[in-house]
């Protein structure tokens, strides 16, 4: 019965994107607390829901989700059709033939093979993303085409999470990172949100007026707010395709019979992250303080496999 209802509030959030925690408490019979926790399993399950309080709030689903491929195989799409028109044939429930055109839509977009059009296929997600990343792009593209505000549930770099309501401008793509540059009604300017940090994006149905701003305007060198630092590396043969993707072939030379690169970088939460990911071939020359820093993380990582 559990499994049973969780799956229904998926439709049904899939077919109405915003539903009160009171009605889906009524329609099945439970308590309101009930309701919540079944939203927080699905959302811990990787569905980004988000409950909102207050006069204009309820239990939303972002507008860039859809049901993963392969969510279901093709016989239980079509048993799961087939008693929806039959409940639809008793009810005329206009929310259920919504949700039946959505689940027919996905069934038939499982059935196409990957293909590609023209020369130039561009796949902005990571491996094994389930193109949430993509959905998301596609998203704020057509909202930034159609001049829609959208509401987005943002987590920063720091941890803080908050809902606001952004006006896109631009998405912009900056080192293997989708950003999207939008007037923030929250802080009152224009701000570059990482689109990977959108935990959901609804669509408001309001449009607004484009606000005229120049390339100068994009904070491309990275955040304002960012602290930078002049990082040396010495570059193995093997690290040597990493290093010409991320810092770029210009920054890499040889000097004195080995190759170093040279790049000022941002000086945030991934950097030693991803210091580390080029594996062993790829070492700090300077400054010291970030040496220190990969030493130290590189030892915690050991740590943790020797005691595993």
């Amino acid at each position: 019965m559990k499994y049973t209802t969780m799956t229904d509030i998926l439709f049904t959030l899939l077919a109405k994107r915003r539903v009160s925690a009171s009605e889906f408490a009524a329609k099945y019979g439970c308590s309101v607390r009930t309701v919540y926790r079944y939203v927080e399993e699905l959302s811990l399950s990787g569905v980004p829901i988000t409950v909102a309080r207050g006069a204009n709030g309820g239990i939303f689903i972002s507008d860039a989700y859809k049901l993963p491929k392969g969510f279901m195989t093709r016989e239980e799409y079509k048993r799961a059709l087939d008693a929806m028109q039959a409940m639809l044939s008793e009810t005329g429930d206009a929310v259920l033939d919504s949700a039946i055109q959505k689940i027919s839509a996905q069934m038939k977009s499982e059935r196409i093979d990957e293909s590609v059009t023209g020369n130039i296929l561009v796949d902005s997600g990571t491996w094994g993303d389930e193109r949430r990343l993509s959905e998301k792009l596609s998203f704020l593209e057509r909202a930034t085409e159609n001049r829609e505000a959208v509401a987005i549930d943002y987590i920063s770099r720091l941890g803080e999470r908050t809902q606001r309501t952004v006006l896109p401008h631009l998405l912009v793509y900056k080192q293997r990172v989708w950003y999207l540059y939008a007037y923030c009604n929250l802080r009152q300017e224009f701000r570059l949100f990482k689109v990977g940090r959108m935990r959901s994006i609804v669509g408001t149905g309001t449009t607004f007026t484009r606000i005229p701003f120049s390339r100068s305007d994009v904070p491309l060198t990275f955040w304002q707010s960012e602290e930078f630092v002049d990082a040396v590396f010495s570059v193995s043969e093997e690290t040597l395709p990493f290093a010409e993707e991320w810092l770029g072939i210009d920054s890499i030379s040889e000097e004195e019979g080995r190759l170093v690169a040279h790049a000022t970088l941002p000086d945030d939460d991934i950097l030693v992250g991803t210091i580390l990911s080029a594996g062993a071939g790829f070492e700090v020359l300077s400054p010291p303080d970030l040496r220190e820093r990969v030493k130290r993380t590189a030892e915690r990582i050991a740590a943790r496999y020797e005691n595993a």
